[in-house]
């Protein structure tokens, strides 16, 4: 596979077949400039503060937080109006102003992506009939690199995460109710699948003809690893064999019928997860057991949507804490939660509109200090500032224009 910019034509303001802005981003160099007072022979205290100035400057500099940061897009590219790629972009960590930079061809329908602990390799699924996984190494001068693609054993693969030892990728196909494992070669390349988990049991919920693995991730104590299924609403409990790559059933737990859990977040306790229920429209507050790895659901809790349609899609966190933010599609606001008791419980504060269609993913940036939501069908990216001591989200200005927008991924 090869990658390489893709055309550059201008994003419009309609919703046809858009590309992303394949300008580089200029860099503005500063200097400093220095002047002499008086003609006197300056001391040797005198002669060693421009100096000390500099090194104190400098110091300054290291600590400074670096405001560009990359941002990657997820998209379908089979679909009309879709992207011709995984979007290339930066965003201003401050500002949360975006510029697009262009898109990385050869990846086919990457509708999720996930970055490895290391910083340096890019995972996206190839959400497609047949489903695959690709690695994306990357490079700091934006030259990044296809690495390759590896087969899901399943169809429509819409999630992906990396283990936190980083060895190996699990991703979940949502078309066939499987999740897979691959090992994480060093380059970060992807090797064969190690494992093929099908859902087969319990049988599917309401109104469905089959399960529906929609995400896969390891939870905070690094020993289990959950999968969340639509389908037959249901929650899996796995332990990954990190020598051999395979997942053993510890224990699942099933929600009401027809629920149609779509994605978990977990608290940084670790003690608490909330489950977004995509069907009945709804949120669920889970106790967490690490030394068992097993789930105990809640009470189902409204979303903020009111009577309208509404599809939740997911749910993240604060690094402190405090508040949860949900994604109401239909609704196309943002539901905000006050976290209290220690996570045991959430408390419904309000909604706050995208400015968009149907927010399909969520995103808080790695500093904390903004919100991320990939509109679908509006073909935009909308950017908060999020207040970490209230939770209040500020619209930061009109949102960024990506052709079906399905993922942000801040670095």
């Amino acid at each position: 596979m090869t990658s390489g910019a893709g055309p550059t034509t201008v994003f419009g303001s309609g919703h046809g077949r858009r590309r992303f802005i394949g300008a580089l981003t200029g860099v503005a160099a500063a200097g400093a400039v220095s002047a002499a007072a008086g003609c006197a022979t300056p001391t040797a205290a005198e002669r060693e503060r421009p100096e000390r100035a500099h090194r104190d400057t400098a110091s300054s500099a290291a600590h400074r937080p670096r405001r560009e940061r990359q941002l990657f897009l997820g998209t379908y590219t089979s679909q009309e109006g879709g992207g011709g790629g995984i979007g290339l972009a930066t965003y201003d960590d401050v500002t949360g102003r975006i510029t697009g930079t262009g898109t990385l061809t050869g990846v086919p329908d990457p509708s999720y992506l996930a970055l490895h602990p290391s910083g340096r390799t890019l995972y996206a699924v190839n959400e497609r009939a047949k489903g695959g996984v690709t690695a994306v190494a990357l490079s700091p001068s934006g030259d990044h690199e296809v690495l390759g693609t590896r087969d899901t054993g399943g169809a429509g693969p819409c999630h992906l995460s990396v283990h936190p030892g980083g060895r190996w990728l699990l991703s979940a196909n949502y078309s066939s109710g499987s999740v897979a494992v691959h090992p994480v070669e060093a380059s970060g390349a992807l090797g064969e699948r190690t494992d093929l988990v099908e859902h087969s049991a319990p049988p599917p919920g309401p109104g469905q003809q089959g399960p529906h693995a929609h995400q896969i991730s390891t939870a905070p104590d690094g020993r289990h690893v959950l999968a969340v299924d639509l389908g037959n609403d249901t929650v899996y409990t796995y332990r990954l064999d990190e020598k051999a790559g395979t997942l053993s059933r510890v224990s699942h737990v099933t929600v009401r019928p027809g629920a149609g859990p779509r994605h978990l977040t977990f608290h940084p306790s670790g003690r608490f997860a909330y489950l977004a229920n995509e069907v009945d429209d709804t949120v669920v507050v889970c106790g967490y057991d690490p030394a068992t790895g097993r789930l105990t659901p809640g009470e189902p809790q409204a979303t903020g949507s009111g009577e309208g349609t509404n599809y939740p899609a997911q749910i993240v966190v604060t690094r402190e804490g405090r508040f949860a933010f949900l994604a109401n599609r239909g609704h196309n606001s943002i539901a905000r939660y006050a976290i209290e008791r220690g996570g045991a419980r959430l408390r419904l504060l309000d909604t706050v509109s995208v400015d968009g269609d149907f927010p399909r993913q969520l995103a808080l940036s790695p500093s904390g200090r903004l919100l991320f939501t990939a509109n679908q069908k509006s073909h935009s990216v909308s950017v908060f500032q999020v207040d970490e001591r209230t939770g209040d989200l500020r619209l930061t200005g009109k949102p960024f224009k990506a052709p079906i927008a399905v993922c942000a991924l801040p670095l």
